[in-house]
């Protein structure tokens, strides 16, 4: 038996692999994907580019990047089957737990699901990227009892799945602004969810598993829902005058507060300040700053108080739901964003694997012999 090593609970500080895609730089505080920063694709590049780099080397140039896209929308395929699955799902669910059968059900269609060759998993991630706004586009609608509006294979990932919630396409800043929150969802290294992503991959699992594994764990709120959270926060809040006050209960109450901290970040989250200037467009185009204000009272005060900087979710969900989504919806949207990292993390464990399988320290009773029992 090989030796035994103690790990800090929660695998806190303990690197278990290597990795190309992503990584935090300490020196600067930046997030980059294979080597660009972050801040610089959202600037810079269109969701589908970014969507390129994380399976591949590069950012694609114009030819690559042409058949990419032809690649991805000609995979926009919401058949009468799927309609039908979704149509038969709960209305009033959670819209994680339904795209996660969305993608199962995904699986289960492909006939190449046992098939983890690189160039078949580049097909399925493809496919995933592809059908999983349609998903959860269709789930929406039917939540709404809305008809289910079919995809147009003409506009771009962010325009479509406008198109297909709302049956129009907002303000182009508007929907660069969704396009840049999902540069910035894109990928984060071993996350919760990638890791589940990556231990479902090492079992040599199908792709579609691990995706359906790693919705599972993004849905919870200490992960992916945290967004969700944030905007149930603001909403108990209500105005901007009982935001300081509320503030200082929930940390006198030693209340979990969404949106504050990360397990990474030290000095602050370095995706925030690009997301809060399209937070501030948002709020701007749609004549909406009520929430933005309640934000900015709650971030001066933690700042002051604990030291504590906001992550991602902090501005990312009020955005969402100023562009009008409901809240339920921006964890699904974080997954049309992550499918991105998900895919190249399995991709990258499937091309040098070896097995997760942690041990773990037994700390209940020691060996006993178990009594003869007196028979009624």
């Amino acid at each position: 038996m090989s030796e035994q090593i103690k790990v800090p609970k929660g695998l806190t500080g303990v690197v278990i692999d290597s990795t190309r895609i992503s990584k935090v730089v300490p020196e600067t505080n930046t997030l980059v994907y294979r080597g660009y920063p972050v801040q610089e694709l959202c600037e810079h590049c269109s969701f589908e580019q970014v969507a390129y780099l994380m399976t591949h080397q590069d950012l694609p140039d114009s030819n690559q990047l042409k058949e990419f896209i032809v690649r991805e929308r000609d995979y926009r395929n919401f058949s009468e089957a799927l309609q039908k699955l979704i149509k038969n799902l709960p209305p009033n669910g959670h819209p994680m737990d339904a795209l996660r059968t969305c993608v199962s059900y995904l699986g289960m269609e492909d006939e190449r699901i046992w098939d983890n060759s690189h160039g078949v998993n580049m097909d399925k991630f493809l496919r995933l990227l592809a059908m999983i706004p349609l998903c959860i586009a269709g789930y929406y609608r039917h939540s709404k009892q809305l008809d289910f509006i079919m995809p147009d294979k003409s506009l771009s990932i962010s325009q479509n799945f406008f198109h297909m919630c709302f049956g129009e396409v907002p303000d182009p800043e508007i929907v660069k602004a969704f396009d840049g929150s999902l540069i910035l969802y894109a990928e984060h290294s071993f996350n919760a969810s990638t890791f589940a992503g990556r231990v479902i991959a090492s079992t040599t699992s199908d792709l579609y598993s691990a995706v359906t594994g790693a919705i599972g764990a993004l849905k919870g709120p200490l992960h992916g829902g945290a967004n969700e959270r944030v905007m149930h926060m603001l909403r108990e809040i209500g105005t901007v005058d009982r935001a300081k006050d509320w503030m200082l209960n929930a940390l006198r109450e030693k209340r979990k507060i969404m949106g504050f901290g990360h397990r990474v970040y030290r000095n602050g989250d370095s995706r925030v300040p690009t997301m809060k200037r399209y937070e501030e467009k948002v709020a701007k185009l749609t004549g909406n700053t009520h929430w933005l204000e309640i934000a900015d009272v709650l971030e001066q005060t933690m700042i002051k108080e604990k030291g504590i900087y906001p992550n991602l979710d902090f501005p990312a969900g009020p955005s969402y739901y100023m562009m009008g989504f409901d809240i339920e919806m921006f964890t699904p949207i974080f997954v049309m964003a992550r499918i991105t990292g998900w895919c190249a993390h399995v991709m990258e464990q499937t091309e040098s694997n070896k097995l997760i399988r942690p041990l773990s320290e037994y700390v209940g009773e020691k060996q006993r012999e178990v009594a003869p029992r007196i028979s009624g």
